[in-house]
Parts: C-alpha cells; sequence; structure tokens
C-alpha cells in the first residue's frame, strides 16, 4: 500500500485528486490542510511514503515546504504538478528536492505510473518536461569534453527502449509495442541508468541525443 499525502491551496482539488487516486487499491490518499505543521504531524501520523504538491503559484511559501519536508523526512519522496510547464518553476521543484514532475497536460495513467517510479526510489519526469529540460541546457551537452561510457554497453533491445522513450511514448506504450512486461520496461530503463552512469532520467535522454538514438 502507497500512503500519499496531498497538498493544494484549494479544498475541493485536494479532495477531488484523493478520490481519484483512491480508486487505484494499492493507494491511500490523503488530503491535507496547507498547513506546515498539519503536514508534518499527518506524515508521521499517517506514515506518508508520497507527498503530491498539485502548485497553482511559484511563491516561496510552497517551495519552502518542500525543502523543509524532504529535509526532514527523508523516507517521504516529494512530487510536483503544476498548471504550466515553466521551466523556472521546474527547476525551482527540482532543487527544492522533488523527485518527480507532472506535467500540466499528464493523463490519469501517467501520474499513476509517477507515483510508482517515485516509490521505487526513481526520479519521473513528463516527457515534455524533460525534453523542456534538455532544451535548458543543450549548449551545455554539446559542448561537454569529459568522456562519458558509450552506446556500445547497450543491446539492442535498450537502445529500442531508449528510441522509443524519446519518441513521448510511456512505459506501457512501449510494453505494448515490444510485447513486454511493464515492470520489464522499467528494470531494462534502470539497467541503462546503471550501465551508463546516469542520475536522472534527463541525462539519459541527453545521451540519446548525443548519440542521435532521440531527435530533437
Amino acid at each position: 500500500m502507497i500512503t500519499i499525502g496531498i497538498y493544494d491551496q484549494h479544498k475541493i482539488m485536494r479532495q477531488a485528486l484523493a478520490v481519484l487516486l483512491a480508486s487505484n487499491p494499492e493507494f491511500r490518499a490523503i488530503p491535507l490542510e496547507p498547513d506546515p505543521m498539519h503536514i508534518a504531524d499527518k506524515i508521521k501520523i499517517e506514515s506518508i511514503n508520497i507527498m503530491l504538491f498539485n502548485l497553482h503559484t511559484t511563491s516561496d511559501d510552497s517551495f519552502n515546504l518542500i525543502k523543509q519536508l524532504t529535509q526532514r523526512f527523508e523516507r517521504v519522496k516529494v512530487m510536483v504538478m503544476a498548471s504550466c510547464n515553466d521551466d523556472k518553476l521546474i527547476v525551482r521543484s527540482i532543487r527544492s528536492g522533488a523527485k518527480g514532475f507532472i506535467a500540466s497536460d499528464a493523463e490519469t495513467n501517467e501520474l499513476i505510473e509517477a507515483i510508482y517510479t517515485v516509490r521505487g526510489g526513481y526520479e519521473y519526469y513528463s516527457k515534455s518536461i524533460s525534453h523542456l529540460l534538455v532544451g535548458r541546457y543543450i549548449n551545455e551537452m554539446i559542448a561537454e569534453k569529459t568522456s562519458t561510457p558509450g552506446i556500445e554497453q547497450l543491446s539492442a533491445r535498450q537502445i529500442e527502449i531508449i528510441r522509443l522513450w524519446g519518441a513521448n511514448k510511456s512505459n506501457k506504450e512501449i510494453a505494448d509495442e515490444l510485447f513486454l512486461s511493464i515492470r520489464t520496461v522499467e528494470s531494462h530503463k534502470n539497467h541503462i541508468m546503471q550501465k551508463l552512469n546516469l542520475k536522472t532520467t534527463v541525462d539519459m535522454i541527453k545521451f540519446g541525443i548525443r548519440n542521435n538514438l532521440i531527435e530533437l
């Protein structure tokens, strides 16, 4: 069972998200009052695994709260949803300690996939978010002089998965196209990142672009 705390300034929105997530039998969703002390108490009492922040503004209060929670509760993973895909908002969320960012155009199945991914100890960024971040750092990528592990370390299947993932396909879509299970696709991604010594999915996209596996 994954217990998810939901932060939103609007009561009706956090209740709606709680109902949506609770439809999954493996999720327990708890709407939380937007008060730091209340949230901290609930994290301890309810043994919350993931905090889902639905942000409508870029106020410092929200980012400070994310930073406080990630520093105080190491076991709690923070995910952010936002009404716009603004690169500054995304970068601030990541720097504050968020391990996942869901784009404004994401569908329910992507949110569920993101929760499982982050709960498993990995980062998750929507495909459009990943490409936006790559665009921000593309010049740095081109100018990199340090040697990195090469494509020769990957199997044909792993290369195929990078190509499909770079084409904005979800884990489920990749699994369907390659006749694999979703868990096998996730396992391949994890092995790719381990082989190439990559830290984030954004790094994997940069690797794909550098090696002509992903087109911008």
